[in-house]
C-alpha cells in the first residue's frame, strides 16, 4: 500500500485562491518600492548606491557552490 505525504493543509482550490490572493498583494505593493522624485531645485546627483559589496560577495558565494557541486559529481562518477 502506498502512502502519499500531504504536502498542503488545503485543497486545490483554496490553494489556487491562496496563490491568486498572494499575487494581487504582491501587485499592488511593488508600487510602494519605487523610487521617489527628487525635490524641486535640489542636488540631482546624489549619492551612488553601492552595489558591487553584496554582488561580489553572492558571486564567489555562487561560484563555490558550483565548483562543490562539479566535485562532489566527478567523485560519485568515478566511484561508481
Amino acid at each position: 500500500m502506498r502512502r502519499s505525504i500531504k504536502l498542503f493543509f488545503f485543497n486545490r482550490k483554496q490553494l489556487y485562491n491562496f496563490l491568486a490572493l498572494g499575487l494581487f498583494i504582491c501587485l499592488l505593493t511593488t508600487n510602494q518600492a519605487f523610487a521617489q522624485d527628487l525635490p524641486p531645485g535640489g542636488d540631482e546627483g546624489g549619492d551612488p548606491v553601492p552595489i558591487d559589496g553584496g554582488l561580489s560577495l553572492l558571486l564567489a558565494a555562487g561560484a563555490a557552490y558550483g565548483a562543490k557541486k562539479v566535485y562532489a559529481y566527478r567523485n560519485e562518477k568515478k566511484q561508481a
